[in-house]
């Protein structure tokens, strides 16, 4: 009895270590074929270093904080419609017909021209849900209209002094200085917008008056459309 119980002892033993042994094989295999199979380790990008995230979140919140302070709505659609406005008096003007009327033609032209970029400016603030009653908006409209009554009185005193020759040079100067100072609450296009049309005005004094239409059509047409199309592309219509 005590030889059959201690072979069975250890028949008993080899099994287990045989059972052990099998299980740990195939638990091997079974990892191995998991291993093979799983993706590919996809490598880990490195951080940016911590001056590069910095100069990042100061631009992020320095653009935040221009478009939050600034007029934004004004329209490059309606910078376009305006400049088109004007290229079409600047052909009526230019043409022997209607010469002697070219005042009267430019006048209406910019009443139609103030109208366009109202009603496109209102537009956009409306798209773009703009608080119309911010100080940003006062500033750049109070800033914005002193010129342009400045120039709408010196018109009348020019013609009746019998000076007609000096009002395209002073209806660029004071729209630019205009377009200037209310540039300082908006986008900076806008205030270079401005100085362009100084420099024109600048050049309407100093250049025949044979000039003074073309040179009004390359202001109110060619820079309106101009700097319209950059406003459209670049700053949301």
């Amino acid at each position: 009895m005590v030889k059959v119980h201690g072979l069975s002892q250890t028949f008993l033993l080899a099994s287990l270590l045989y059972v052990a042994k099998y299980l740990t094989m195939k638990s091997l295999e079974s990892y191995a074929r998991f291993m093979s199979s799983a993706p590919p380790t996809l490598p880990l990008k490195e951080p940016l270093p911590l001056h590069d995230r910095a100069i990042e979140n100061l631009d992020y919140i320095r653009r935040t904080i221009e478009s939050a302070g600034a007029f934004t709505s004004v329209s490059g659609i309606g910078g376009i419609a305006m400049g088109a406005t004007a290229l079409g008096a600047s052909i009526v003007a230019a043409s022997s017909t209607f010469a002697a009327y070219w005042i009267e033609i430019w006048l209406a032209a910019a009443i139609l021209a103030i109208g366009e970029g109202v009603y496109f400016t209102l537009r956009k603030a409306k798209r773009q849900r703009a608080d119309l009653s911010s100080a940003y908006t006062r500033r750049f409209f109070l800033s914005l209209a002193p010129p342009l009554v400045a120039g709408a009185v010196l018109t009348v005193v020019l013609y009746e002094a019998n000076a007609a020759d000096l009002i395209p040079g002073t209806w660029l100067m004071l729209y630019g200085a205009g377009v200037i100072a209310g540039g300082a609450f908006s986008v900076r296009t806008v205030a270079v917008m401005g100085l362009c049309f100084m420099i024109l005005g600048l050049l309407a004094f100093l250049a025949p008056s044979e000039w003074s239409n073309a040179i009004l059509a390359a202001g109110f047409g060619g820079l309106h459309l101009g700097f319209g199309l950059i406003v459209a592309k670049y700053h949301g219509g």
